[in-house]
């Protein structure tokens, strides 16, 4: 079975181009609370016209519910999908966990499927998505044919894939370099996309583009997907113009249809109607470096000819029909019938008047059977028509012309009929409540260097957090006091699970008692070794009833989102112990290219490790990332060989009482670049509430984001 085929409708023209042009289903945003709020989208009556064109043809439609929401925005996001599901919205895009355990309670006949921003990319999280209600799971954009074919295998509900179209540099769900920059969130559908600026890797930013990936294009990879099991593919572009949505998704659908890869002139044609220097398909392979980056100038022109004949070949509006039997009965003394059925299992018959005697011509079979297939102007082509006619009888053409019209009509409607679904009641918070009256302070550190017997002897930390990969360097935990935590890698695949499983096992014989989760994959690989289970900032916790769900999941305590004001933070119904990060270099990005290996030309040995090809690595060194203003943002290695961009400026909070105020039961203080000597600096700043030095930031826990 081919995969289906997914395409982008930023508008209700381009929703019309991609239906027209062989779109199965499309995805669209209406309401507040999708991730291209700045694409057109649809009002409330261009929205239900949309579902009404496209179930008219066939074509299913995605509502998008794709952003972090608030505690006051969960009513109206809920509403969105109740009024969405009363119009027969075929299924629901969801990032938000709390949005997602909302909806699964109250709409439980609603189809949800997992945006690619809640960060899945192995089938231990497509499982524990599935398990919780989920129907489909979109993956990361970065997981390759390996690991694609891997979580089809082991995940019992549909995967998705993005094929054509823009690539982010930060896994989706994980960037808070719009937000943390610039004030525009891309969790809430604002990226400013600062990745498409020129930066400089331990150089000023001049012309490179470090940041600025090529588009993907796998047009060459549709048979292969589908034989692995692949159930979507889907292309991006809802901030693009129809012309491209016609274009792209006609290639698409055409190679699908076919079975086949794409020609010289498609792919020219694929790129002509937008690109970045190209195209790559590099993490499809599994694959990754500098040749992936491409840029586009600002006014590039559209190809003029091309989006031409794309635009009047959709306005027309008749690429795409619907093929229907028609069997017609004319009888004498009693009224004609019409009954029309579609390959969807719908069937109706109208009735019209009785038959004349025929004055002059009698009317026969063949002349009906002309006038019935004249379906011209209308979603509907007629494949068969039976015809029964008594012989000496009379019907005009404006009656037979009426039943027809009568007939598409009521298919029509039986076509886009909704569902009846249920609307349960919305269910109440669990009666729990952590507040705290002050939180305890947290400690996290990159290095096993960062923690220092000064630091321990402040005997303040009621939790320390060290990666996982560090952990492995210990022989014995580095003191008493304080509870032990193993933070696992943001990123990693199935491939890395069983090494993964074994270093937890270590940390738990050590003494480690907690394991950090950020990432819902994380869920399965941790159970059944009996540590404690605390969220990490990952999970981007922006709402009361995340931390519902979470609760259910068995965790403990959760790190919120450093997107939330002081006030979001305070306000939320702490029903599971609550953690803020108050102190450090914020994360903006992790990314699947090490952005050093591709400035200095390392490759990597058979165990992963980086291999200089001209001088010394520099991968595990001090590197950082220099913007247009000459800012300079601290490169960290990640687990695989990947990199993690740091805030320029470390974030200072210690003479703001107000984050001892939120009710919060802990607060971190994230060691990121800094030397032994200086961590037990910040920790006795807070300790003592210290005023600010330095060039310093206070996140955003006042201004808050887009």
């Amino acid at each position: 079975m081919r995969p289906e085929l997914l395409a982008p409708a930023g508008s209700p023209e381009a929703l019309r181009a991609a239906v027209q042009n062989g779109a199965d289903a499309v995805y669209l945003g209406w309401g507040a609370f999708n991730a291209r709020r700045g694409a057109k989208n649809f009002s409330d009556e261009e929205f239900a016209a949309a579902l009404a064109y496209c179930h008219e043809r066939g074509v299913r439609v995605f509502l998008t519910l794709n952003t972090l929401v608030t505690d006051r925005e969960l009513p109206q996001a809920l509403e969105t999908a109740v009024q969405a599901g009363r119009l027969g919205v075929d299924a629901v895009l969801v990032q938000d966990w709390g949005l997602f355990g909302l909806l699964r309670r109250t709409l439980p006949d609603l189809p949800l499927h997992a945006s690619t921003q809640m960060s899945l990319f192995t089938s231990g999280g497509a499982r524990e998505i599935a398990a919780d209600g989920c129907e489909r799971v979109v993956i990361a954009r970065e997981c390759s044919a390996e690991d694609t074919r891997t979580i089809c295998e082991n995940c019992p509900v549909e995967v998705e894939v993005f094929a054509h179209g823009a690539l982010c540099m930060c896994y989706s769900g994980q960037c808070g370099m719009s937000a943390l920059i610039g004030g525009r969130s891309g969790n809430r559908g604002r990226c400013a996309q600062p990745c498409r600026l020129p930066y400089g890797v331990n150089a000023p930013a001049k012309k490179a583009y470090p940041l600025s990936l090529k588009d993907s294009c796998l047009a060459g990879r549709l048979e292969e997907m589908g034989a692995m099991g692949v159930s979507c593919v889907k292309l991006e572009g809802r901030m693009k113009r129809p012309e491209y949505v016609a274009v792209i998704t006609r290639i698409y659908a055409r190679l699908l249809e076919e079975g086949r890869g794409p020609t010289a002139d498609e792919r020219a044609e694929l790129e002509q109607a937008f690109s970045r220097s190209g195209f790559t398909d590099w993490y499809w392979q599994g694959k990754h470096g500098a040749a992936m980056f491409g840029t586009r100038p600002e006014n590039a022109p559209d190809p003029k000819d091309l989006f031409e004949e794309a635009r009047r070949a959709y306005e027309r509006d008749s690429l795409r029909t619907v093929p229907v039997d028609l069997s017609c009965s004319v009888s004498a003394g009693v009224p004609c019938t019409l009954t029309v059925s579609d390959r969807d299992g719908h069937s109706v018959t109208v009735t019209g008047p009785v038959p004349e005697a025929a004055r002059t011509r009698a009317l026969d079979g063949l002349e009906l059977e002309a006038r019935l297939r004249k379906t011209g102007g209308t979603a509907y082509r007629c494949d068969t028509v039976v015809t029964l006619v008594d012989e000496g009888l009379s019907l005009s053409a404006s009656a037979v012309n009426a039943l027809r019209r009568d007939a598409l009509a009521a298919l029509t409607a039986a076509r886009t009929a909704p569902p009846k679904r249920r609307e349960l009641p919305v269910p109440p918070l669990p009666e729990a409540d952590c507040t705290a009256e002050a939180p305890r302070l947290t400690i996290s550190v990159t290095r096993l260097e960062q923690l220092s017997p000064a630091l321990l002897e402040l005997g303040c930390p009621a939790r320390v957090y060290i990666p996982l990969e560090e952990v492995s360097r210990l022989e014995s935990l580095p003191g008493e006091g304080p509870e032990w935590c193993a933070v696992l890698p943001r990123v990693w695949r199935d491939r890395d699970e069983p090494a993964l499983r074994t270093l937890l096992e270590r940390a738990r014989a050590l003494g480690f008692t907690g394991v950090l989760i950020g990432n819902l994959g994380h869920l399965p690989l941790v159970r059944g070794l009996d540590f404690h289970l605390y969220g990490d900032y990952g999970l981007n916790v922006f709402n009361s009833r995340s931390l519902a769900y979470l609760k259910d999941k068995e965790l403990e305590s959760a790190c919120v989102s450093f997107e939330l004001r002081f006030a979001q933070i305070r306000d939320l119904k702490k029903v599971l112990r609550a953690e803020a990060i108050v102190y450090g270099r914020l994360p903006l990005m992790i990314t699947e290219n090490c952005l050093v290996q591709n400035e200095t030309g390392c490759r990597l040995d058979r165990q992963g490790l980086c291999v200089p090809e001209d001088g010394p690595c520099r991968c595990g060194q001090p590197n950082v990332l220099v913007d247009r203003t000459g800012a300079a943002f601290p490169l960290l290695p990640a687990y695989g060989h990947r990199t993690e961009i740091q805030n320029s400026k470390p974030l200072y909070l210690a003479d703001r009482p107000e984050h001892r105020r939120l009710g919060l039961a802990y607060a971190r203080l994230r060691f990121t670049t800094e030397t032994a000597e200086e961590c037990v600096s910040v920790v006795q700043n807070y300790l003592d509430a210290a005023p600010a030095a330095g060039d310093f930031t206070r996140g955003l826990y006042e201004r808050g984001v887009e």
